[in-house]
């Protein structure tokens, strides 16, 4: 598949829709062809969007120094990313042109999971935007419902047992990462961000008007997904590849803001429970052959080599490589 197709997931509400089962054969084709998807009839409304954005806009325009106040460390991965602060994954290239702000599945100081995995807590919300937490934290509500939604569809595609897959987003490691993109200039080198596969389950994402993102095509091409205005773009990714025994792509995919203007985007990532270990449900496909992973030693494993000084292990999960 050389294309990104658009699909209205408006029958995929409530499963008892008469064109349910030709919804999730749309979706089956797009996440095993090309594992990227345009997805509308989610429910959620430009307006929620363009008010998330605006915050965006905000905690960005914030002054350097009090985003420093409220940088990641190594032992809280919440917080602002300062500008060049990742490289590719093994070392070269020039760094990514992006600064941003992570939040994660956010639970009290004292919440009982936190006993269970040290990697759950609560998010640093910049005081300076004090109307942003509860604008986000809405919308992450309402892109876990489409999650869930889409879940449900895999499940059904793939000859799964209900809610084989849901039951393990239950106190998940989902998280945010809030980016802003300065305009590349013309003779720039470099990537916004560069050539990556995802390594959770799956991404969503309300694309930016300004453009930017490209998906490789299987004959290693490049391609702008074409999302229709209130839709959202959708990614597999390395997670439920490996859940699928390799049936569902996950697909490189970069970003480089040559728009001349300032880009803001918000991708959500769902990555399921501490505890799950995700291995093939199904027997994978011939020459597919990926360990197994735990979520919460692949998360804290993520965490620790977004460090540059870190390395990898000989136990550092395989997830978010160019591989074939």
């Amino acid at each position: 598949m050389d294309r990104i197709p658009t699909i209205d997931i408006t029958p995929l509400h409530g499963g008892t829709h008469p064109e349910y089962d030709q919804a999730v054969q749309e979706v089956i084709k797009a996440c095993t062809e090309i594992g990227f998807l345009s997805i509308t009839g989610t429910g959620i409304s430009q307006e929620t969007v363009s008010d998330v954005r605006s915050k965006v806009r905000a905690i960005f325009a914030v002054d350097e120094s009090a985003k420093w106040d409220q940088a990641i460390t190594r032992e809280n991965y919440r917080g602002f990313i300062p500008m060049g602060f990742f490289t590719p994954n093994d070392g070269s290239g020039k760094a990514d042109k992006y600064e941003g702000y992570k939040l994660h599945y956010d639970v009290a100081e004292d919440a009982p999971i936190r006993n269970e995995c040290a990697l759950y807590g609560p998010n640093v919300w910049p005081p300076q935007v004090p109307e942003a937490r509860g604008a986000i934290l809405d919308y992450w509500s309402q892109l876990d419902h489409v999650a869930d939604m889409l879940l449900d569809a895999l499940e059904t595609g793939l000859g799964l047992e209900q809610r084989q897959l849901r039951d393990a987003f239950r106190h998940p490691m989902t998280n945010m990462t809030l980016l802003h993109y300065p305009p590349h200039k013309p003779d720039e080198g470099g990537y916004g961000i560069h050539p990556h596969k995802d390594t959770d389950a799956l991404t969503i994402i309300a694309p930016d008007p300004v453009g930017g993102l490209e998906v490789q095509t299987r004959d290693g091409g490049w391609i702008t997904p074409n999302c229709p205005p209130g839709g959202f773009i959708v990614n597999i990714g390395d997670m439920l590849e490996l859940w699928s025994g390799g049936r569902l792509k996950s697909t490189p995919h970069r970003v480089v803001n040559r728009s001349g203007h300032e880009r803001y985007s918000f991708p959500y990532f769902a990555v399921p429970r501490h505890d799950v270990v995700v291995a093939p449900l199904l027997p994978p496909l011939p020459g597919f052959d990926r360990p197994s992973v735990h979520c919460g030693h692949w998360s804290a494993e993520i965490w620790r080599t977004n460090w540059p000084d870190e390395t990898t292990h000989d136990d550092t999960p395989e997830l978010g490589t160019l591989h074939d």
